[in-house]
């Protein structure tokens, strides 16, 4: 998923009229319905996917550590609930795209996994990631207004939500 989301990246810089970066999350807009599966694939440019990079392998790589099942499970609803709710709800005057609704479902996630499957193991894992990547948590508040927290927010609201589908009473849905 990083490499396409590099080559896509590329593709947008060398062929600018292309415009891929218009085909982001358009809140409210019939046009912009496609843009809640292609958002977290566009970048507004390498600087911002570098940013997204490291993060998106350590938290993707944890998620996909539960098993492959898990992680698609997790990266296709964070992707449609995410950015659906991003679509109905952020501020129609902008167009939201990035890995990071996908990144901060992934932290939602790991961070509750262990409270909602009862697991210990789970739960040192959340508390390793609160140590390292815990301030990522403010992200969720509208801090810079080039930044869309609307998709840090539901991202991060649908990987837990995710966690508690996944998880219910504590036994996995996927064995």
């Amino acid at each position: 998923m990083l490499a396409l989301m590099w080559v896509l990246e590329a593709l947008d810089w060398a062929l600018p009229f292309w415009q891929l970066d218009a085909h982001g999350i358009r809140p409210r807009s019939v046009a912009g319905l496609p843009g809640i599966v292609l958002a977290p694939f566009l970048h507004a440019g390498f600087a911002h996917l570098a940013a997204n990079s490291a993060p998106f392998l350590a938290l993707g790589g944890l998620t996909m550590l539960g098993g492959r099942a898990i992680f698609w499970a997790v990266t296709v609803w964070v992707i449609l609930v995410g950015g659906g709710a991003v679509w109905l709800l952020a501020p129609a005057d902008g167009i939201h795209l990035g890995a990071s609704g996908l990144i901060f479902g992934y932290l939602g996630f790991l961070l509750s996994r262990g409270i909602f499957e009862r697991s210990f193991g789970w739960t040192l894992v959340a508390l390793a990631i609160l140590v390292l990547y815990g301030g990522m948590v403010l992200g969720v508040l509208p801090t810079r207004p080039e930044v869309s927290w609307q998709g840090h927010l539901f991202g991060f609201a649908s990987g837990i939500v995710a966690a508690w589908a996944i998880f219910p009473g504590g036994k996995s849905l996927y064995g």
